[in-house]
């Protein structure tokens, strides 16, 4: 099951380079542990553009995703995309990269997952990866966002109810307005020297969960243009 970052499992403080300021979310660990329990490895797929803007250092992204992972446990898997809307790359979301990696390096297909996040790229995501997608809204996730959302969860505790149940038939649904058509299979990766690297924590694993990656390498491959700045 993989969760986005900001807005999701902690508080959304944009382009967040301090841990002092990570708080998460109510009842973010007590829905995690519950999913660690039954065995469900968890993980992040975040976008971060505060990197590629200058406004986060790797070092500062690394510390706050090692602050995180101290208040709400370890990650089997960090998926971070460090790009600006500009870059080409195929990680940021609601390009599907992020979840396809996810679930490589946690040896699932992505058609097995469930992502929850707090806005609708982060549905687009889900949809483009073939992976199941639950909306959590905020008080900034549009109304058209909800509307367009397979499946909506007042809040993580809800999330964590409907991906434990067997996943419901949907219709195809349209995307959210303004989201960019994506599709629902692995994009190719573009020449080495554009292929980004994303950093991620060194987990404190427990016995119960795989250990996080401490770097996710995320392909690069066609712009995917987006105009509102993600979690």
């Amino acid at each position: 099951m993989l969760f986005d970052r900001d807005g999701t499992l902690i508080e959304d403080v944009p382009y967040n380079a301090d841990p002092g300021r990570v708080r998460p979310v109510p009842g973010a660990r007590r829905a995690l542990d519950r999913l660690r329990r039954a065995g469900v490895p968890v993980g992040v797929v975040t976008n971060q553009s505060g990197v590629a803007r200058g406004l986060v250092s790797p070092d500062a992204l690394e510390d706050v995703n090692r602050r995180v992972e101290e208040l709400l446990g370890p990650f089997a898997v960090w998926a971070v995309c460090p790009h600006g809307e500009d870059d080409r790359c195929a990680c940021r979301k609601p390009a599907p990269g992020l979840v396809l990696h996810a679930a490589a390096v946690l040896g699932v297909d992505a058609r097995d997952c469930v992502v929850v996040g707090d806005i609708g790229r982060d549905v687009e995501a889900a949809r483009a990866a073939g992976a199941r997608g639950i909306l959590v809204p905020t008080p900034v996730t549009l109304p058209e966002e909800v509307a367009a959302a397979p499946e909506v969860a007042a809040d993580l505790a809800v999330a964590v109810d409907l991906a434990l149940r067997p996943a419901p038939a949907f219709p195809d649904l349209p995307a959210s307005p303004g989201a960019p058509a994506v599709p629902a299979a692995p994009v190719p990766a573009a020449p080495e020297s554009t292929a980004p690297i994303s950093t991620a924590p060194a987990s404190a694993a427990s016995e119960s969960t795989a250990p996080a990656s401490p770097a996710s390498i995320v392909p690069a491959a066609t712009a995917r243009a987006d105009t509102e700045e993600p979690a």
